[in-house]
């Protein structure tokens, strides 16, 4: 089953599955994931993780045909793995034990990304509706696994579910560029403005809801309880895996392929820098059929010549907006707590995100002086 970008955004075609068959050896990760809030409180945890036997993903199973389990698999092998390295309140450590490391790199290799929690498992793939007859909006949806107890772990998830829903809107603007080139190896004017009016009232909505995350999470909470578990991995061993020890990026809203989409569709000039060299490596971090998306709005002609300069302006200014508010939890959630002012990611975040905010406003036809 592929995604459909144009109905809901970056996220799957079809509801996530919430749990595996009864009758399947995959039901386990089912149990295992349920208990984890609670086995984290306790100090045995490590021990007690090292002892569960995990099925692997077999071999015979079409990765097309069973997406949805796959994925759910996905999920609960990579926050268990956090959780084992990244434990709060235990001391630190380098190695992740075979049974656990062996089914998710194998699962990993599947769906072709880093053996770590990523941003699609932590929210793209991590959510439920209540009423399947109602929008994927904040009140009618929840998060399918957790690292801790706390709502506010459900809501920061949740937000960024919400924002990846209504990227349809915007997705869908980019794909109907995608058709008339492929139709008519042109864009018309009257197409090219008519769309980014779309994208920009989809960036207004976004912002909208990304203004909401003080509402239900505490930036103490934040930063003490939940936020070390999707921390990345600094040279951890996978055991049984054949391989030195490993260091990846931990899940971070910048694996988020919205973004990108823009940045390529506007032909916005991030000027080479360590954060642009980020940013490229952080792709592999991403679904493989979202990199392609990027791919291909890459290839896209340069809209800024065609289009109205008021709208392109606009959308420029929201992306810039949006990145302004992004910059505002970054230093209220995190920057006011820490000393080495490093992302999930393991990046000097700070810094890039104002780079990112002040090179998208200097694309703009009518710059402020």
């Amino acid at each position: 089953m592929q995604d459909s970008f144009e109905n809901r955004g970056f996220l799957p075609a079809s509801d996530p599955l919430t749990h595996f068959s009864p009758e399947s050896e995959f039901s386990v990760l089912d149990d295992i994931g349920r208990d984890l809030p609670s086995r984290l409180l306790e100090s045995d945890f490590r021990r007690y993780a090292q002892s569960l036997t995990i099925p692997q993903w077999p071999d015979n199973l079409s990765p097309i045909e069973h997406l949805p389990e796959l994925r759910l698999y996905f999920v609960r092998t990579s926050f268990l793995a956090s959780a084992y390295i990244n434990q709060v309140g235990q001391p630190a450590i380098f190695s992740l034990p075979a049974n656990i490391a062996v089914p998710l790199t194998k699962v990993a290799e599947v769906l072709a990304i880093p053996p770590i929690l990523n941003y699609a498992g932590y929210a793209l793939y991590n959510w439920k509706r209540f009423d399947q007859t109602r929008d994927i909006v904040l009140g009618n949806i929840d998060t399918i696994q957790n690292f801790v107890h706390l709502y506010d772990e459900h809501w920061f998830i949740l937000v960024h579910v919400e924002i990846e829903s209504q990227a349809a809107a915007l997705l869908a603007a980019v794909e109907r560029f995608v058709q008339e080139i492929r139709v008519s190896g042109k864009l018309p004017v009257e197409v090219i403005n008519t769309q980014l009016k779309k994208i920009a009232d989809c960036l207004v909505e976004q912002l909208r809801v990304l203004k909401r995350i003080p509402e239900r999470m505490s930036p103490e909470l934040y930063f003490k309880t939940f936020r070390p578990y999707i921390r990345f991995f600094e040279n951890v061993e996978y055991e049984g895996v054949g391989r030195q020890a490993m260091s990846y990026r931990g899940e971070t809203g910048a694996q988020s392929s919205i973004m990108p989409v823009l940045v390529q569709l506007l032909k916005i000039d991030h000027k080479p820098s360590a954060l642009v060299d980020h940013l490229r490596e952080i792709r592999q971090y991403m679904p493989q059929s979202h990199r392609d998306f990027i791919t291909s709005t890459s290839l896209l002609p340069d809209l800024k010549p065609l289009a109205a300069p008021e709208l392109f302006d606009q959308v420029l200014e929201l992306m810039a907006q949006f990145r302004e508010v992004h910059f505002e939890w970054a230093s209220e959630y995190i920057n006011k707590h820490v000393k080495d002012p490093r992302g999930t990611g393991g990046t000097p975040y700070m810094h890039w995100l104002r780079q990112l905010i002040d090179e998208t406003r200097d694309h703009k036809n009518f710059k402020k002086r």
